[in-house]
């Protein structure tokens, strides 16, 4: 890894672009198809277009002639696209335009016209297949945009008719993109934009600020997961928005210098290469595995330092009003009366969800007929059936009797033998002052007791149960109570109005059925189906009570 000292920011970019351009540099020839493997050309040819791409952007984006190992990369490509075993590909394989095309365009960018492969490229455009057959958005802009910087002429729509379609201008949620929509989200920008040299003609109801929000919500996602390559993409689709004052920017800069090796290779994520691909050659393996991450993170400097990029002040993002009031009430009135018709032993998590949640929604009536049939349930039961919860939930249960002003007989028992337990000791645990405030709360101990006992120090937070970087694998496995949980310490920790909590809490809000519940079973069996929904039920109310009472203002209880 590189060990550059803290400095000054640019020049640190700067020394970033200048390792990573030596260490291509010093590979180039595994970017030449002829001299690959015969399972490996395609690979070559991809890795051709990618250089070729960079060192035209550095032509394009900085004003100084090419030298050094710029030149040298520039030399290689050259070569290779003179070859008439390369270039004369084209008219065989019209699908595969855009291979040729990239490096055509990257050749005219650095003042290298080549009239003969210009006109291969034009008669393969015209030629009624190669630009005309179905492709995705980006995938089109990538088309257009190459041959914007072709010169080459064609009838197919403009940049700015197609992005309507991209992912990008459809609001995505970030919670349900995968890899592969990060890159057709990234790719959509850096041609949109023409790599920061344009501003595109956006959809009416495109909200630059929410673009960024997004970037950043994304940045943050792929940062946790250390993955150097989309960090470094959602780095240059910042810089290409033109911002350069942004938080997850700087984080990102941190970590792509960090990741660097002292060489000037930049590791790119685990699968980006299938292991048959090597067969067991690790020097190919360690240049296939960091060419393109290399690349990015060249691409991102050189968009950092180029006078001729777009800057401008980061767009305010929107705010929008989380409401989750009535979706909260639906479902606190369905898990209330849902269950009563289970034993009181199973459910008083249910119970203590409900009590917790009512009062969250300043309406604690809605809980008082469950918490009135469990008391007068459970008024016999053995001290082990409150143990077994756990006094997080035996806790909340308890406040909601008192709310109504409702006895239990077993409960007021296990309390009280509780705090007596609690009274002879010296001193708590860290991870039971929880319980110590509950106590106290409940009038069985006294403040200064509990002082006595804590030493005065708060009561640690628990550790997240979903990580943010779990959140699109709880997403696609339908982990509904992992996603709960994300969106109940995300509020907890003030970050309830955070895209990506946001986005969380409008997938959740989604799973709720017209009766109240939450989930989709997706199973027959009618009493499996309601167990289910009472659990993510469960685990959505405690969610959805925890970000209502942040957006009141509200103190958090532990449940």
């Amino acid at each position: 890894m590189n060990t550059t000292q803290p400095g000054d920011g640019s020049s640190q970019r700067r020394a970033v672009e200048s390792r990573a351009v030596a260490w291509l540099a010093a590979r180039r020839t595994l970017i030449d198809p002829a001299e690959a493997a015969a399972g490996r050309v395609l690979f070559a040819r991809k890795a051709l277009i990618e250089t070729a791409f960079l060192v035209g952007l550095r032509a394009r984006l900085d004003p100084e002639p090419l030298d050094g190992d710029y030149a040298a990369l520039l030399g290689q490509v050259e070569e290779i696209a003179a070859r008439p075993s390369y270039r004369e590909l084209i008219a065989r394989d019209e699908a595969a335009l855009l291979l040729y095309a990239g490096t055509y365009a990257a050749l005219r960018l650095c003042g290298r016209e080549d009239p003969e492969f210009r006109r291969l490229i034009t008669q393969a455009a015209a030629g009624g297949y190669a630009a005309a057959f179905e492709r995705i958005p980006y995938r089109q802009l990538d088309l257009l945009h190459t041959l914007e910087l072709c010169g080459v002429p064609h009838s197919l729509p403009a940049v700015d008719d197609v992005l309507p379609f991209t992912l990008l201008c459809n609001r995505p949620n970030v919670v349900k993109l995968t890899d592969r929509d990060i890159y057709a989200l990234t790719h959509t920008l850096f041609y949109a934009t023409d790599f920061g040299l344009r501003e595109p003609r956006w959809p009416r109801d495109f909200d630059p600020g929410a673009a960024v929000e997004l970037l950043e919500a994304l940045l943050e996602l792929t940062l946790g997961q250390q993955n150097a390559d989309l960090v470094g993409e959602l780095l240059c689709c910042l810089l290409c928005l033109g911002v350069r004052d942004s938080e997850e920017g700087r984080r990102a800069w941190e970590f792509l210098t960090a990741v660097q090796e002292t060489d000037g290779r930049v590791n790119g994520p685990p699968g980006v290469v299938h292991p048959g691909l090597a067969d067991g050659d690790d020097a190919y393996r360690h240049w296939a595995t960091g060419y393109h991450t290399t690349i990015v993170a060249s691409l991102a400097a050189l968009l950092d330092r180029s006078p001729r990029v777009v800057r401008r002040p980061r767009p305010s993002a929107p705010k929008p009003r989380l409401t989750v009031e009535l979706p909260l009430r639906r479902a606190v009135v369905w898990l209330a009366d849902t269950s009563r018709r289970h034993a009181p032993a199973v459910s008083l998590p249910a119970a203590a969800a409900v009590a917790h949640a009512a009062d969250a929604l300043g309406e604690p009536e809605l809980a008082r007929p469950l918490l009135l049939d469990f008391s007068e349930r459970l008024a016999d039961a053995d001290a082990e059936v409150w143990q077994e919860h756990g006094m997080e939930v035996v806790g909340e249960f308890a406040s909601g009797l008192r709310t109504h002003g409702i006895t239990c007989a077993s409960l007021d028992l296990f309390l009280k033998s509780t705090a007596a337990a609690v009274e002879l000791l010296d001193r708590v645990p860290p991870q039971a002052v929880h319980n110590v405030r509950r106590l106290v709360g409940l009038g069985l101990l006294t403040p200064q007791r509990a002082t006595a006992l804590t030493g005065g120090a708060e009561a640690p937070h628990p550790a997240p149960e979903t990580a943010v970087t779990d959140l699109p694998g709880a997403w696609k496995n339908y982990h509904l109570g992992h996603i709960a949980g994300f969106i109940r310490d995300s509020a907890r920790a003030g970050r309830a109005q955070h895209r990506i909590t946001r986005d969380a809490i409008s997938f959740l809000l989604a799973q709720q059925s017209s009766c109240g519940a939450f989930g989709r079973p997706a199973h027959d069996d009618p009493s499996h189906r309601e167990r289910t929904m009472m659990s993510w039920t469960q685990s959505a109310v405690t969610a959805l009570a925890t970000v209502h009472a942040a957006a009141h203002g509200a103190v958090f209880t532990d449940l």
